[in-house]
């Protein structure tokens, strides 16, 4: 069975998505059953949590200086430099920060979740643990998915502190805004709701990072060219959903009236 990304074989890849949705369906049922493997999940917390922090951190720093660097000049033109630090906070918290991170845990994670898994298909490694009357579930989809869904969170908290800290470099050395000017801007422009939403969203990306990964993995098949395709046919897909929910959720979330931006000032 040929491997291919979701534009060129549509059929496969839908059925592949099916079975990611039912193995998302599978988890739920086992969370709620309790069934979770502790030392797994510990392993799993390190390779998506610390293991990831640094990619994600640097990612974010370079993001908060570009963002800053695109808005400070066109606010303070128009007289807006108070609204800075406010405009960064707000995209950091309710976009940029959970996507970002999402789609770094994704490239590095997710395609990790599937390679591993994806070679333990195809060298019968699922089939042994079987024998052993160990659910593959329980041992290695559970721990990535719960993983994910805490250290994603995390990591997108981080993440948001460095890009503020980054937007704060710029806009201090650059632009010759105040410290104080910049942070107090954050501080009335910024609510706990904000921050909630990215930890929301960040517990559906870590979700979603986690079963498709897994998922592709176990439906793996063609030795090792196969492990390759699933591999990448998985992050694409993590990015496709990454996109797509966040559509979904910003929706939810943010749609209706009012302006942070006019409280903020």
């Amino acid at each position: 069975m040929s491997e291919t990304t979701p534009g060129s074989n549509f059929g496969l890849w839908t059925q592949r998505l099916l079975a990611a949705v039912l193995l998302g369906g599978q988890v739920l049922i086992h969370l709620l059953a309790g069934k979770i493997h502790r030392r797994n999940t510990l392993d799993q917390m390190a390779v998506a949590g610390p293991d990831s922090l640094m990619i994600a951190l640097v990612t974010a720093a370079f993001v908060g200086m570009v963002f800053t660097i695109q808005v400070a000049r066109e606010f303070i033109t128009f007289g807006a430099s108070n609204a800075v630090g406010g405009v960064l906070a707000l995209s950091l918290a309710r976009e940029l920060a959970p996507v970002l991170t999402a789609v770094v845990l994704a490239g590095r994670v997710g395609s990790a979740f599937a390679a591993e898994i994806g070679t333990m298909q195809v060298t019968e490694q699922i089939d042994a643990l079987y024998v052993l009357k160990t659910d593959p579930i329980d041992y290695l989809v559970i721990p990535r998915v719960i993983a994910c869904c805490l250290m994603l969170p995390i990591l997108t908290l981080m993440s948001f502190v460095t890009g503020m800290a980054g937007g704060l470099l710029i806009a201090t050395n650059l632009y010759d805004l105040s410290q104080s000017t910049f942070l107090n801007s954050a501080r009335n422009f910024l609510d706990v709701g904000d921050l909630l939403s990215s930890v929301i969203k960040s517990v559906v990306f870590g979700a979603l990072i986690a079963v498709i990964g897994t998922s592709w993995g176990l439906t793996t098949t063609g030795g090792a060219k196969g492990v390759g395709q699933s591999t990448t046919t998985a992050v694409v897909t993590a990015l496709l959903a990454i996109f797509i929910s966040n559509f979904f959720l910003s929706w939810l979330l943010f749609r209706g009236t009012g302006s942070a931006v006019l409280e903020g000032l």
